[in-house]
């Protein structure tokens, strides 16, 4: 069992973050509660097809638009992943291909210790549902340089945003939670480290 508790309290957002990783987590669900129902869900996807237990509280200065919000959201995360995969021994390598009906989406994680975005997903409506469909890739890279983690999103097909993002989520899920699971290997690099 791995768990990590993040808070983050800025000018413009108020997050309370807490991750569990293990077996006895997996049957937990989940209680996430932002401003955005649309980020609600799709935390939710990430959250049960990872096997994760994650609880959130977060608002945040979304009078002036939910980029914040989002985006620091994002960072939380990250930080709560870079702290349950600090003790080392991972499998370091995720990867995930998950349908959503007509939406296809291919996730890639390396636990490498260096961040990096290839975020390749195009939306066909940038707006919708008061929720700009951008602030996805704002997220994953807030997320992907607070956890020291190499990602790789491509949607491979897709009609409807609802389903290209939940696609998206679910691989997220499924690829981080086989990059972390348990190895008795202490570290998975031929350096010698990972750094």
């Amino acid at each position: 069992m791995r768990k990590a508790t993040v808070k983050r309290k800025t000018g413009e957002t108020d997050i309370n973050l807490v991750l569990s990783f293990g077996a006895r987590f997996r049957s937990r669900k989940s209680g996430i509660k932002t401003p955005s129902g649309l980020l609600n869900h799709m935390l939710e996807e990430f959250a049960f097809h990872g096997g994760f237990s994650l609880k959130i509280k977060a608002v945040g200065d979304t009078g002036v638009d939910m980029h914040h919000t989002v985006e620091d959201i994002g960072m939380c995360l990250g930080e709560a992943v870079r702290k349950v995969t600090s003790a080392g021994k991972i499998k370091r390598f995720g990867s995930a291909v998950i349908p959503m009906d007509e939406a296809l989406a291919l996730v890639a994680v390396d636990v490498s210790g260096r961040p990096f975005l290839n975020f390749k997903v195009k939306f066909n409506k940038i707006r919708q549902a008061d929720f700009d469909y951008r602030l996805f890739e704002d997220f994953f890279k807030g997320f992907a340089d607070k956890a020291g983690i190499t990602l790789h999103i491509i949607s491979l097909a897709g009609r409807d945003n609802h389903h290209i993002s939940e696609s998206v989520f679910k691989a997220f899920g499924k690829s981080l939670s086989r990059a972390l699971e348990a190895s008795p290997r202490k570290t998975l690099s031929t350096k010698g480290v990972i750094d």
